[in-house]
């Protein structure tokens, strides 16, 4: 039943996108309309390998299904208000200092390789740097009190352990968004597509979660197509500095064409397996 309705969801945020996709074209013409389909596009598969963070996450610690859904919630809310903030600033940056744009085509080349040549080693999530410097500086429990951030024990407030997970979760969505936010600029420079077409990404990301928790291990190997993502964003932004232009439309074909082939190809061989 959690997954049926989670797919509605991811439908409904889907269509949204797609109706905010046609008043960008009838207001502001094709080209930015394509524009936003690719960012979008890019931001949506880029995020798939971010969830598989938060599953690892929410797996390790023990979360059950109701405090990940208040995690998520809240984690998407500082990801719209941390994207304006990394969108924004990137953005003026970008203006005034074109050649960063080649700096962020060359890491996310390199971030593309290291995905697709990082293995599968299972990390603790209790080792994180996040979780010890919180558990150091807030008062804390030591258990969780349900889906509480905040607890009160012999009259005092105190911190429970899932607020230290949702600031594990925020500070890997700032990690993910060094790679995604300049990816989308390979795309669009208009602040408006760019962070639009982010947002309506991000927020199917929660309903996005619940259905890979239930299929994860048929999309193990969507990573490769993410690292490929990562290093055409790359080639694309540095391509400019040679006047080497891949179009919008071509851009969205490449995309689709390198996530629909990986999802096939996950499929086929976690199949196997």
């Amino acid at each position: 039943m959690e997954l049926k309705k989670s797919i509605k969801w991811i439908c409904f945020w889907v269509a949204m996108a797609a109706l905010t996709n046609l008043i960008i074209l009838f207001t502001m013409g094709k080209d930015l309309a394509l524009e936003f389909t690719a960012g979008y596009l890019i931001e949506l598969s880029l995020s798939i390998d971010n969830l598989f963070v938060f599953i690892t996450i929410f797996m390790g610690f023990g979360i059950k299904d109701r405090a990940q859904h208040r995690v998520l919630g809240y984690g998407i809310m500082g990801a719209i208000v941390l994207r304006f903030i990394f969108i924004f600033f990137g953005l003026k940056l970008v203006s005034s200092f074109q050649w960063l744009l080649y700096i962020f085509g060359v890491i996310l080349i390199i971030n593309g390789i290291k995905m697709m040549r990082s293995k599968e080693e299972a990390k603790d999530p209790h080792d994180s740097k996040v979780i010890r410097f919180v558990s150091n500086i807030l008062p804390m429990t030591m258990e969780f009190d349900g889906d509480y951030f905040v607890t009160k024990k012999s009259g005092k407030w105190l911190f429970t352990p899932l607020f230290a997970v949702l600031c594990l979760v925020e500070c890997s969505d700032i990690i993910f968004a060094i790679d995604s936010v300049p990816a989308v600029f390979s795309v669009s420079t208009n602040l408006l597509v760019v962070y639009t077409s982010n947002i309506f990404a991000i927020l199917g990301l929660r309903q996005l979660y619940f259905v890979l928790a239930h299929l994860q291990e048929r999309f193990k190997y969507v990573k490769y197509g993410v690292g490929l993502l990562l290093m055409f964003t790359g080639v694309k932004l540095i391509g400019v500095m040679f006047d080497f232009h891949i179009s919008t439309a071509v851009s969205i074909g490449i995309i689709i064409t390198v996530v629909v082939s990986s999802i096939i190809i996950s499929m086929i061989l976690s199949k196997e397996k």
